[in-house]
């Protein structure tokens, strides 16, 4: 799991983007993100790099968790 709830746009997709490289094809990455900036961006710019967005789960506030499935 990658917690990047401390973490602000850009580095937001960054380091999702840094995670995803270390994985092969079909396999699964959950992220945590907080902020509404991060939780546009991310899914957007992960979609755009070829991966799919498997879930987005709201768990409290601001946080939520992404499941990215490596494309």
């Amino acid at each position: 799991m990658l917690d990047i709830t401390a973490e602000t746009c850009p580095m937001t997709f960054i380091k999702t983007k840094v995670a995803l490289h270390g994985l092969s094809k079909g396999e699964t990455l959950e992220v945590l993100l907080c902020g509404e900036e991060a939780l546009r961006n991310v899914p957007r710019a992960v979609e755009e790099n070829g991966d799919k967005i498997v879930s987005i789960e709201r768990l409290n506030g601001e946080i939520h968790k992404i499941v990215i499935e490596k494309g």
